[in-house]
This record gives C-alpha cells, structure tokens and sequence, in this order.
C-alpha cells in the first residue's frame, strides 16, 4: 500500500511535470500532440482550482465545457477528431485516455490523491513515449500506447475495485451524506460542491424542491422510505439483520433525501452514497448509477462506452474477477449487513438519439463474449456477499425542470400517482390475477399499425385454492403502484413484440421489434437507423448486452391509467421512465426475472395465495450450473393502450377470458381502472 507521503510527493512532481506542458517545451512535439498535452494539462490546472474553490459556479461550467454538444467536435473526447488528427488505432487511444483525465474530477471534489495521481502518471506515461518516439523520426506507435493503457487498466484495477466495494458498503465513507444532512438548503449553491456539472435545470429543480411545504417533503420523503420497508415485510426477510442502506438520487433532491435519510435511520439503517462513475475500469453509460449531476453531452458517454475494446482480454477479465472478489472479501462484515438500494430516478431530459460513429471503439466478437462472463460473474460474486434472498430495495421517480413549462403541475401530478389508495388497486389487480390463474397462456395483440401478437405460456397451478401466478405489485419496492407480474415459462411463449416509439435505459427506440421462440429473442430489429445491420447493432449493445440470445423474465399487465392520462394530458409519454411507463400498458422484460438471485424466498398476495411463478428454464440452472442461471439484466418494454388491441387468458380447452379490448379493460371488477380515460 503506498503511504500518504509518497503520495503526496509523487503528485507534486507529476503536478509540475503537467503544467509545463502548456509552455514551450513541448516544441519538439508536433502542432497536434502538443496541443493534446496542453488541453490535459488545463483540465488539471481547472481541477486544481476547483479542489481548492469546491463551490465556485465559474469552474464548474468550465471543467465540463470541453464536452458540450457546441464544443465536442473539436474535442480530444471526440473519438471522431480524435481519429481525424491522430490515426484510427492511435487515435482512439488518445481519446480513450483523455476522457479517463476527465473522469478524475470528482477525486478532486472527494479529496482522493491517489486517484487524481493515478490519471496524472497514465498521462506522464504516454507523454515521455511521444517525446521519446518523435525526438528519434517519428510518431509512437499505437500499440505502444495501448500497451500504457492496458498496463495503467491491470496495475491499478485492483485499488479501484476496492474503492468501488468500499463506496456500496462502507457507511463511513460520507462525501455526499455530508453535503445532504448539512448544506444550506436555502440556497441552490450548495449544488457545486460535489462537483457534478450544473445547469439551469438542476438549480430551478432545487428552488422547487426547497419552496414545497414540509407535509409534501415529507410525502415524499415517507412513500419511498416506506416502500423500502414494506419490500422487506412482504417478502419475509427480516430488515432488523441490516446496518446499512444504498441512497441513490439526482441532485437538486436533497431536503427529500434528508428526510429519507432520518427515515432509513429509524430503520436501523445508515446510509451509503456513492457517485456514479465513469472510467475505463467500470465502464461509461447514458443511464447513470448513484448520485449524479447533469449529464454534459450524453454522446460522449455512448461514444466511450465500448473502449474496453482497447484493453480486454482473458487475462485481463480473470484479473478483474479475482479483484472483486478480493475486494468483497476485504469488506465481507459491511456487505453482509447490507440491505440494498433505495433508488430516487428523474425523469423529463432532453431526449436523446445518439450518432453512431464509425471511429468508436467496438468489442470484437471474442471480447463480447468475455464482456458478458465479467458480467455474470460480477453479479455472482455481488451476490454470494450481499444475499439476494436476504435483500431488498425500492424505486421511485420525480420529474424535473427540462420536461418543460408545465413542470410544477406534472411535478404535483406525479405526487399524487406515487401515493395512490394501495388497497383499492390492490383489490382491482386481485380480478386479474383470479382470472388468469385458470389460464395456460396469455395472448397479446395490438392494433392500429403495432404488429404485436404475442403468446406467452404460464405456469401451471398445483393448487389453485392456495397459489397464483402473477405477483399484486401494489406500492412498496416498485412505485407507483399499478402492475400485475409473473415469470413466463419459456417452452411455448412465442410471437412478436412491437412497439412503435419506446425510451430504455436513456435511449429512444424506434419501431422496436422482438421475436420469440420457446421464451428467447430469436429475431430483432429496430428503425432508428433506415439501416436493418445498424439497428441490430443497436439493440445487441443496449438491450441484450452482447448476450447472444436472452429469455423473456417478465409478462406483465400495467393498470395504472392515471399514469397513462397524465403522460398523455401533458405530452410526456415518451419522457416517462420505465418505472412509470412499465404501468401504463403490458410490458415483457428481457433478461432475469423479477426474482432474481431470490426465487427460493416465498412471496405471497394479500389473499395468501403463493406466487409459484417464480422460477423459469434458465433460473432453474442455478441448482445445477449457476455461470448460466443469470444474465445481469432485466429490461421492461411497455405497449402503450392506445396501441393494444387484445390482451386475454387462454385455458386448456381453448376457452378465454378478456382483460384488455381496444385499450380498455373489460374484466368485471376492473372498470374503475377506466374512469381515468374518461
């Protein structure tokens, strides 16, 4: 372990060797490499300036500024300039490593020199190999450079795995739990201090919060702490065993979040509260993970999201397996005593529809299929410390300022949908769950263009008097309320799933299309691109995950109407998050199930009744080979009403029972759920 006081000399001497970059002495270098070096020698010098200033609003837009739409093109970020002045192969490096320089900026924030000083030699590195190869004729070769990245990746994986593990499970590391339970809340400028980019729409989105009466907060507040609480109630697994709890939020939440905070405290549990990072060890992504800021430029996020592809092999990915390892090893203790994520998601951004850009860097076939073993296996290993059976979590989902000029009213609307009358709809969704616990399949049709037509096979019932097979969601982990859910059995669920505009994981999907055979997507395409390859690429990265082939997890019937009219009254469906839009239609995830790691914990409906759905062909393997019982995803897409035609349960004899005709409900005991259309 390297001691404080080497630490702190060696980032003096890398601090001053960086700052000469942006003089003279670069002159040998050629007009292009020297102005690489300069522009990373100025983020740092803006890093130091902000460590030293951690509130200043003028830094703030300055060390993102790089990164703006306006600015990225002519931006080493910018794999596509970046390759225009370097090269293919040297030119993805470059910009690989400049956005790993950008990704220190919170250990500025974080005070963690190690990890600045890290950055700060990866970039010595490839400096003394450009001066060194250009003072002999010529440039450095690119795999020279790789070979730098690629060592900087392996030397140092295993301090950043460890912080990693330690910022989930350690309560005693509390940057932003500070900042939540102390700032002055009476103004937005306490925003600045962790470091995240800020905009108008995280300020206005602070204003509102801390204007809105203190019953409101607490309403809030209170929804989702008790969620929490109930997801462990319901499920039988004893929340008394935990210390500790995974806060996760957008900033501009905070007097919410401070009052969960008291909330989870009452529980016996304290919080832990990480920031979601980007880098080349964890990889980046639209979709953020823990507390998070503004997002710059959404296409730097996806232009960097394979550059793995510069590092990964065998080798590498068995390192990296044995550091997590290694890591939840070293705080085995905390993670045992963890109880899972309580999960606070925004929602009404500016869409985004990324450009795909020939100069990225892309996994080979081989390194997919090492992508999705680490994957697996990070999930495995996560879950032999922190039990899946014993853990729980909760969701919920506020809009903010950028949906647009009625977002006090949608605000207030999305208050209401989050704290509907759990039992009336509990008792709603008890009629269909009756009701289909006769049936063999479930058939899916949409109408008016949607070419869906889907039949998804159920479970059988042992015991109808004392099982069902769909799970009552009511308001506890997944909020608001309004679905009824089951695992599909994968043996017979076949046909398309269409759906003509769709938002997943922070990207738009246009006349999305899946075909299953026996439970798995055989067949896919979407039309964001007018090019078939290039729309198969696109859902393989961002829907399967580079699995070669995933099974349905979830069949599912959203009965939230009210969610459904409000996106619909305001112009927002396309804006709302899945967690919302899951309710507002059925919907079929791809992936895991909803039990996931848990499929052994009995559950039950508020009638008693047993959910024995829980398991499918592929959970099942978990008994007998476990690497292929989970995929490590789970991802819901939703048919709006207005695009169905037909949902109905199917029995043996072919009989069948209507739920759903021409986006209405028609099973007696469900008509309430249509007074909203009304």
């Amino acid at each position: 372990m390297i001691g404080q006081a080497d630490i702190e000399e060696r980032y003096e001497l890398a601090s001053q060797r960086i700052a000469s970059f942006t003089g003279n002495e670069d002159e040998s270098l050629p007009a292009e490499w020297q102005q690489y070096f300069a522009a990373q020698a100025e983020l740092f010098a803006l890093m130091e300036k902000a460590g030293e200033d951690p509130g200043n609003k003028e830094l703030n837009a300055e060390l993102y500024k790089d990164i703006v739409p306006e600015n990225y093109g002519s931006s080493f970020c910018d794999p596509a300039y970046a390759v225009k002045l370097f090269g293919k192969e040297s030119g993805r490096i470059l910009s690989c490593a400049a956005a790993e320089m950008r990704s220190a900026i919170p250990f500025v924030f974080e005070k963690d020199r190690h990890a600045l000083l890290i950055r700060m030699e990866l970039l010595l590195e490839l400096h003394t190999a450009a001066a060194a190869a250009f003072a002999e004729g010529g440039a450095p070769g690119a795999e020279e450079l790789k070979e730098i990245l690629k060592c900087f990746v392996s030397d140092y994986y295993e301090t950043e795995c460890e912080a990693r593990v330690a910022s989930i499970v350690d309560t005693t590391r509390s940057f932003a739990a500070d900042i939540v339970r102390n700032a002055d809340l009476s103004s937005a400028d306490y925003l600045f201090l962790y470091g995240e980019y800020v905009t108008d729409n995280e300020i206005r989105l602070a204003e509102h919060v801390n204007s809105l009466p203190e019953d409101k907060i607490a309403i809030m507040a209170d929804t989702w702490s008790e969620g929490y609480r109930k997801g462990f109630e319901l499920a039988g697994k004893d929340l008394s065993k935990k210390k500790s709890v995974d806060v996760r939020y957008p900033i501009g939440f905070e007097r919410v979040v401070r009052k969960a905070l008291e909330n989870f405290e009452k529980l016996g549990l304290k919080p832990v509260i990480y920031r979601s990072r980007d880098s080349i060890f964890f990889g980046r992504s639209v979709q953020k993970n823990g507390f998070y800021g503004a997002n710059p430029n959404p296409q730097y996020d996806y232009d960097h999201r394979e550059d793995a592809a510069l590092v990964m092999d065998g080798q590498l990915v068995s390192r990296k397996l044995e550091c997590m390892k290694a890591a939840f090893e070293e705080h085995k203790e905390e993670a045992r005593v963890h109880a899972g994520p309580a999960v606070m998601e925004d929602f009404g951004g500016k869409p985004f529809v990324p450009a795909e850009k020939e100069e990225v860097c892309r996994l080979s076939a081989e390194q997919r299929e090492l992508d999705v073993r680490q994957r697996t296996e990070n999930v495995r290993i996560t879950y032999s410390y922190i039990p899946g059976e014993e853990r729980s979590f909760t969701i919920i989902a506020f809009p903010v300022p950028d949906i647009g000029g009625d977002f006090e009213e949608i605000f207030d609307a999305v208050i209401r949908i989050n704290t509907l009358d759990y039992e009336k709809y509990s008792a709603i969704q008890m009629h269909i769950i009756d009701a289909l616990n006769g049936a063999e399949k479930l058939h899916v049709k949409g109408k008016d263009g949607n070419r869906t037509d889907l039949y998804v096979s159920l479970k059988k019932l042992s015991d109808p008097s004392k099982q069902a097979i769909f799970e009552n969601c009511a308001a506890d982990v997944n909020i608001p309320l309004g679905e009824v859910f089951t695992t599909p059995v994968l043996e017979g669920t076949k046909g398309e799933l269409y759906v003509s505009r769709v938002f997943l994981n922070g990207l738009e999907f246009r006349e999305l299309s899946l075909i299953f055979e026996d439970g798995f997507v055989t067949e896919y395409g979407c039309g964001n691109f007018g090019d078939a390859d290039a729309g198969r690429k696109y859902i393989e990265d961002n829907i399967l995950f580079h699995h070669k082939r995933l099974p349905m997890g979830e069949a599912a019937i959203g009965t939230n109407t009210l969610a459904y009219v409000m996106g619909r009254k305001y112009g927002i469906e396309d804006r709302l998050p899945i967690l919302i839009a899951e309710k507002t239609g059925p919907h079929f995830a791809v992936g895991d199930t909803c039990y996931s790691h848990a499929e052994d914990v009995a559950v039950y409906n508020p009638d008693g009744k047993e959910i024995v759905a829980r398991d499918n062909e592929v959970s099942l393997l978990r008994k007998t080979e476990p690497e292929k019982a989970y995929f490590g995803c789970h991802t819901d897409i939703t048919i709006p009403y207005e695009e169905l035609g037909l949902i109905e349960g199917i029995a043996g004899d072919g009989s069948s029972i209507k739920i759903i005709e021409n986006g209405r409900f028609v099973l007696p005991g469900t008509e309430e759920l249509n007074k909203a259309f009304g």
